[in-house]
């Protein structure tokens, strides 16, 4: 064998060893979240436990879907879409803006300009709850 050769497959058996002597790492359980999680409070010892309801709070955000930029919004799982907080009947998703104003428009921007859709144009949930 050749001196390249030797010290080529010496280097990779050293590399190789040192992968199987290494202890693996465990990382510490990650906590359940998601909604009606909530974090579990310590107790001291001897005190009673009272069960508490969960929180009924509306989710802020969507599993799937990205909020608004600049915030001011909530997630309706029933329309599935982002509910503008100060702008009355403006919805959003996936980057584009919804107006219901007796008829469907849709923008990029919540100051539009707008454009006239149909119901074809917009989330089903939309759809379901306002009607032409």
């Amino acid at each position: 064998m050749t001196t390249i050769a030797r010290i080529t497959l010496l280097s990779l058996v050293l590399g190789l060893s040192a992968c199987a002597v290494q202890q693996p790492t465990t990382l510490p359980p990650i906590p359940p979240s998601g909604p009606g999680t909530q974090p579990v409070p310590a107790k001291k010892p001897g005190t009673p436990t009272t069960p508490s309801k969960p929180a009924k709070s509306l989710p802020r955000t969507s599993a799937s879907f990205a909020p608004p930029p600049g915030g001011n919004s909530h997630w309706d799982a029933r329309l599935g879409v982002y509910v503008l907080d100060d702008q009355t009947n403006t919805f959003y998703r996936q980057r584009t803006y919804y107006r219901w104003n007796n008829g469907w428009s849709r923008s990029v921007s919540p100051n539009g300009p707008w454009e006239e859709t149909d119901i074809h144009g917009v989330p089903s949930g939309l759809g379901r709850q306002f009607h032409d």
